[in-house]
Protein backbone atom coordinates (compact mmCIF):
# COMPACT_ATOMS: atom_id res chain seq x y z
CA UNK A 1 0.00 0.00 0.00
CA UNK A 2 1.59 3.22 -1.07
CA UNK A 3 1.33 6.54 1.51
CA UNK A 4 -0.07 9.70 -0.20
CA UNK A 5 1.67 13.39 1.11
CA UNK A 6 -0.06 15.76 -0.34
CA UNK A 7 2.45 18.85 0.42
CA UNK A 8 2.25 22.50 -0.42
CA UNK A 9 4.46 22.33 -3.36
CA UNK A 10 2.80 19.17 -4.61
CA UNK A 11 -0.94 20.43 -4.51
CA UNK A 12 -0.13 24.00 -5.93
CA UNK A 13 1.59 21.99 -9.02
CA UNK A 14 -1.77 19.74 -8.91
CA UNK A 15 -3.76 23.13 -8.89
CA UNK A 16 -1.14 24.27 -11.72
CA UNK A 17 -2.16 21.56 -13.80
CA UNK A 18 -6.18 22.20 -13.69
CA UNK A 19 -5.12 25.90 -14.38
CA UNK A 20 -3.06 24.52 -17.65
CA UNK A 21 0.24 26.38 -15.93
CA UNK A 22 1.63 23.48 -14.76
CA UNK A 23 3.12 19.88 -16.12
CA UNK A 24 2.69 16.63 -14.28
CA UNK A 25 6.23 15.10 -15.88
CA UNK A 26 8.94 17.00 -14.23
CA UNK A 27 10.38 17.39 -10.80
CA UNK A 28 12.09 16.32 -7.49
CA UNK A 29 9.19 14.70 -5.54
CA UNK A 30 9.13 12.27 -2.88
CA UNK A 31 7.44 8.63 -2.91
CA UNK A 32 4.30 9.73 -1.57
CA UNK A 33 3.86 13.10 -3.08
CA UNK A 34 4.58 11.38 -6.83
CA UNK A 35 1.60 9.20 -5.45
CA UNK A 36 -0.29 12.50 -4.69
CA UNK A 37 0.15 14.05 -7.90
CA UNK A 38 -0.50 10.49 -9.94
CA UNK A 39 -3.66 10.25 -8.05
CA UNK A 40 -5.19 13.78 -8.38
CA UNK A 41 -2.71 15.66 -11.40
CA UNK A 42 -4.73 12.72 -13.60
CA UNK A 43 -8.04 14.18 -12.95
CA UNK A 44 -6.93 17.92 -12.97
CA UNK A 45 -5.64 17.53 -16.29
CA UNK A 46 -8.25 19.08 -19.30
CA UNK A 47 -9.10 16.65 -22.08
CA UNK A 48 -11.10 18.28 -24.85
CA UNK A 49 -13.01 15.32 -23.71
CA UNK A 50 -15.13 14.86 -20.15
CA UNK A 51 -13.50 12.94 -17.41
CA UNK A 52 -15.86 11.17 -15.85
CA UNK A 53 -14.86 10.58 -11.88
CA UNK A 54 -17.18 9.35 -8.92
CA UNK A 55 -16.12 9.30 -5.18
CA UNK A 56 -18.09 7.20 -1.99
CA UNK A 57 -17.30 6.95 1.50
CA UNK A 58 -18.05 3.81 3.15
CA UNK A 59 -17.57 1.31 6.04
CA UNK A 60 -15.71 -1.75 6.38
CA UNK A 61 -19.29 -3.16 5.27
CA UNK A 62 -19.89 -1.63 2.86
CA UNK A 63 -22.52 1.03 4.36
CA UNK A 64 -22.72 4.81 3.83
CA UNK A 65 -24.73 5.25 6.64
CA UNK A 66 -27.01 3.90 9.60
CA UNK A 67 -30.37 2.74 9.09
CA UNK A 68 -31.57 6.17 10.62
CA UNK A 69 -29.59 8.03 7.61
CA UNK A 70 -26.80 9.17 10.13
CA UNK A 71 -23.68 9.69 7.28
CA UNK A 72 -21.77 12.29 9.41
CA UNK A 73 -18.64 10.45 10.69
CA UNK A 74 -18.36 7.66 7.94
CA UNK A 75 -15.28 8.85 6.70
CA UNK A 76 -12.40 10.05 9.18
CA UNK A 77 -10.61 13.41 8.33
CA UNK A 78 -8.24 11.96 5.79
CA UNK A 79 -11.50 10.62 3.89
CA UNK A 80 -12.65 13.99 3.92
CA UNK A 81 -9.76 15.66 2.84
CA UNK A 82 -9.00 13.44 0.14
CA UNK A 83 -13.37 14.35 -0.56
CA UNK A 84 -12.39 18.43 -0.46
CA UNK A 85 -9.32 17.75 -2.82
CA UNK A 86 -11.41 16.04 -5.23
CA UNK A 87 -13.78 18.85 -5.34
CA UNK A 88 -10.91 21.09 -5.85
CA UNK A 89 -9.55 19.49 -9.02
CA UNK A 90 -13.14 19.25 -10.76
CA UNK A 91 -15.01 21.60 -13.10
CA UNK A 92 -18.15 20.92 -11.78
CA UNK A 93 -19.66 18.30 -9.09
CA UNK A 94 -23.03 16.78 -9.07
CA UNK A 95 -25.27 15.13 -6.62
CA UNK A 96 -28.32 13.08 -7.04
CA UNK A 97 -31.64 14.70 -5.85
CA UNK A 98 -32.12 12.13 -2.92
CA UNK A 99 -28.68 13.21 -1.70
CA UNK A 100 -28.94 17.01 -1.59
CA UNK A 101 -32.58 16.70 0.01
CA UNK A 102 -30.81 13.95 2.73
CA UNK A 103 -27.96 15.97 3.40
CA UNK A 104 -28.21 19.42 2.20
CA UNK A 105 -24.85 19.74 1.29
CA UNK A 106 -22.80 23.22 0.60
CA UNK A 107 -20.70 21.26 -1.92
CA UNK A 108 -17.92 23.57 -1.68
CA UNK A 109 -13.95 22.96 -1.32
CA UNK A 110 -13.27 24.08 2.66
CA UNK A 111 -10.67 21.16 4.00
CA UNK A 112 -8.15 22.21 0.67
CA UNK A 113 -6.87 24.79 -1.21
CA UNK A 114 -8.56 25.80 -4.47
CA UNK A 115 -11.60 27.06 -5.83
CA UNK A 116 -15.04 25.25 -5.61
CA UNK A 117 -16.84 23.66 -8.99
CA UNK A 118 -19.85 24.33 -10.10
CA UNK A 119 -22.66 22.46 -8.03
CA UNK A 120 -25.10 20.39 -10.26
CA UNK A 121 -28.49 18.41 -8.64
CA UNK A 122 -30.12 16.11 -11.13
CA UNK A 123 -33.26 16.46 -10.03
CA UNK A 124 -35.74 14.94 -12.43
CA UNK A 125 -39.54 15.83 -10.68
CA UNK A 126 -38.68 19.46 -9.78
CA UNK A 127 -38.27 18.09 -6.02
CA UNK A 128 -35.26 20.63 -4.45
CA UNK A 129 -36.18 23.59 -2.70
CA UNK A 130 -34.76 26.63 -3.35
CA UNK A 131 -33.79 26.87 0.53
CA UNK A 132 -31.33 24.01 0.45
CA UNK A 133 -27.80 25.10 1.04
CA UNK A 134 -25.80 24.42 -2.35
CA UNK A 135 -28.28 26.65 -3.86
CA UNK A 136 -27.12 29.87 -1.42
CA UNK A 137 -23.56 29.97 -2.22
CA UNK A 138 -23.58 32.49 -4.87
CA UNK A 139 -19.35 32.05 -5.72
CA UNK A 140 -19.94 29.58 -8.48
CA UNK A 141 -22.34 28.05 -10.62
CA UNK A 142 -25.58 26.51 -9.84
CA UNK A 143 -27.50 24.03 -12.06
CA UNK A 144 -30.35 22.17 -11.56
CA UNK A 145 -30.98 19.42 -14.13
CA UNK A 146 -34.87 18.74 -14.34
CA UNK A 147 -37.40 17.39 -16.36
CA UNK A 148 -40.60 19.62 -15.46
CA UNK A 149 -40.90 23.28 -15.70
CA UNK A 150 -40.37 24.42 -11.70
CA UNK A 151 -39.13 28.09 -11.83
CA UNK A 152 -35.87 28.31 -10.10
CA UNK A 153 -34.41 31.88 -8.07
CA UNK A 154 -32.13 33.70 -10.39
CA UNK A 155 -28.76 32.82 -10.87
CA UNK A 156 -29.73 28.83 -10.89
CA UNK A 157 -28.94 27.84 -14.24
CA UNK A 158 -31.65 24.82 -15.17
CA UNK A 159 -30.96 22.34 -17.82
CA UNK A 160 -34.20 20.36 -19.18
CA UNK A 161 -34.01 16.95 -20.46
CA UNK A 162 -36.28 13.89 -20.78
CA UNK A 163 -36.66 11.33 -18.50
CA UNK A 164 -37.91 7.82 -18.61
CA UNK A 165 -37.15 5.90 -15.39
CA UNK A 166 -34.31 7.84 -14.43
CA UNK A 167 -32.54 11.32 -16.79
CA UNK A 168 -30.00 9.58 -18.97
CA UNK A 169 -26.70 9.79 -17.59
CA UNK A 170 -24.75 9.88 -21.03
CA UNK A 171 -27.26 12.61 -22.26
CA UNK A 172 -25.98 14.32 -18.87
CA UNK A 173 -22.70 14.32 -19.33
CA UNK A 174 -23.52 15.49 -23.08
CA UNK A 175 -25.30 18.56 -21.36
CA UNK A 176 -22.06 19.17 -19.11
CA UNK A 177 -20.13 19.19 -21.60
CA UNK A 178 -22.07 21.65 -23.70
CA UNK A 179 -21.77 23.87 -20.45
CA UNK A 180 -18.41 24.27 -20.68
CA UNK A 181 -17.14 21.28 -17.97
CA UNK A 182 -14.73 18.84 -18.53
CA UNK A 183 -13.88 17.28 -15.20
CA UNK A 184 -16.76 15.99 -13.45
CA UNK A 185 -17.25 14.76 -10.44
CA UNK A 186 -20.42 12.48 -9.64
CA UNK A 187 -20.67 12.51 -5.37
CA UNK A 188 -23.28 11.00 -4.98
CA UNK A 189 -25.34 9.30 -3.41
CA UNK A 190 -24.41 5.64 -4.81
CA UNK A 191 -27.52 4.81 -6.88
CA UNK A 192 -26.31 7.69 -8.80
CA UNK A 193 -22.89 7.06 -8.66
CA UNK A 194 -23.72 3.48 -9.89
CA UNK A 195 -25.72 5.08 -12.88
CA UNK A 196 -23.26 6.42 -14.30
CA UNK A 197 -20.88 3.32 -13.89
CA UNK A 198 -23.03 1.26 -15.06
CA UNK A 199 -23.43 3.17 -18.37
CA UNK A 200 -19.91 3.12 -18.59
CA UNK A 201 -19.30 6.04 -18.26
CA UNK A 202 -16.93 6.72 -15.03
CA UNK A 203 -13.34 6.88 -16.06
CA UNK A 204 -12.19 6.56 -12.56
CA UNK A 205 -14.45 5.34 -9.54
CA UNK A 206 -12.45 6.57 -5.79
CA UNK A 207 -13.78 4.31 -3.05
CA UNK A 208 -12.88 5.47 0.40
CA UNK A 209 -13.58 2.83 3.06
CA UNK A 210 -13.32 4.01 6.79
CA UNK A 211 -12.62 1.08 9.31
CA UNK A 212 -16.07 0.56 11.01
CA UNK A 213 -18.60 -1.84 10.93
CA UNK A 214 -22.07 -0.33 10.73
CA UNK A 215 -23.98 -3.58 10.86
CA UNK A 216 -27.02 -2.37 8.72
CA UNK A 217 -27.74 0.76 6.55
CA UNK A 218 -28.06 1.77 3.18
CA UNK A 219 -25.24 0.51 0.79
CA UNK A 220 -22.62 2.25 -1.04
CA UNK A 221 -22.84 1.07 -4.62
CA UNK A 222 -25.53 -0.49 -5.70
CA UNK A 223 -25.00 -1.92 -9.14
CA UNK A 224 -27.02 -4.70 -11.01
CA UNK A 225 -26.41 -8.34 -10.47
CA UNK A 226 -23.97 -10.62 -12.30
CA UNK A 227 -24.88 -14.19 -13.22
CA UNK A 228 -21.23 -15.25 -12.52
CA UNK A 229 -17.92 -14.06 -11.08
CA UNK A 230 -16.47 -14.26 -14.52
CA UNK A 231 -18.92 -11.85 -15.65
CA UNK A 232 -17.79 -8.97 -12.77
CA UNK A 233 -16.05 -5.86 -13.59
CA UNK A 234 -12.39 -6.16 -12.32
CA UNK A 235 -10.99 -2.67 -12.74
CA UNK A 236 -7.32 -1.81 -13.06
CA UNK A 237 -7.04 -0.85 -9.05
CA UNK A 238 -4.23 0.93 -6.96
CA UNK A 239 -4.44 1.24 -3.21
CA UNK A 240 -3.30 4.13 -1.04
CA UNK A 241 -3.12 4.70 2.83
CA UNK A 242 -5.32 8.48 3.84
CA UNK A 243 -4.49 8.22 7.37
CA UNK A 244 -7.81 7.12 8.78
CA UNK A 245 -9.26 5.90 5.64
CA UNK A 246 -7.65 3.57 2.79
CA UNK A 247 -8.82 4.24 -0.83
CA UNK A 248 -9.00 2.34 -3.80
CA UNK A 249 -8.50 4.08 -7.20
CA UNK A 250 -10.09 2.29 -9.30
CA UNK A 251 -9.57 2.91 -13.44
CA UNK A 252 -12.69 2.14 -15.63
CA UNK A 253 -11.62 3.47 -19.12
CA UNK A 254 -8.25 5.58 -18.76
CA UNK A 255 -7.99 8.54 -20.32
CA UNK A 256 -4.98 9.07 -22.88
CA UNK A 257 -3.10 11.70 -20.54
CA UNK A 258 -3.14 8.45 -18.10
CA UNK A 259 -1.93 6.39 -19.82
CA UNK A 260 0.89 9.17 -20.76
CA UNK A 261 1.46 9.83 -17.59
CA UNK A 262 1.85 6.11 -15.99
CA UNK A 263 4.03 5.59 -18.85
CA UNK A 264 6.90 7.47 -17.21
CA UNK A 265 6.18 6.71 -13.46
CA UNK A 266 6.20 2.70 -14.32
Amino acid sequence: MQQLNVTKRVWDRILAVKSGDGCMCCGDWTDGEAQALAVYGTLAHKDPEPLVFAQIGQSLDGRIATETGDAQDVSGSGGLAHLHRMRAVADVVVVGVKTALHDDPQLTVRLAEGASPARVVIDPDGRLPDTARLLQDTSSRRIIIQSVDTKRPAGVEVITLPRKSWIAPKEIVAALKDAGFRRILIEGGGITIAQFLEEGLLHRLHVAVAPLLIGSGPQGLRTGPVGTLAMARRPQMRVYDLGTDILFDCALAPSRVEVKHHAAHI
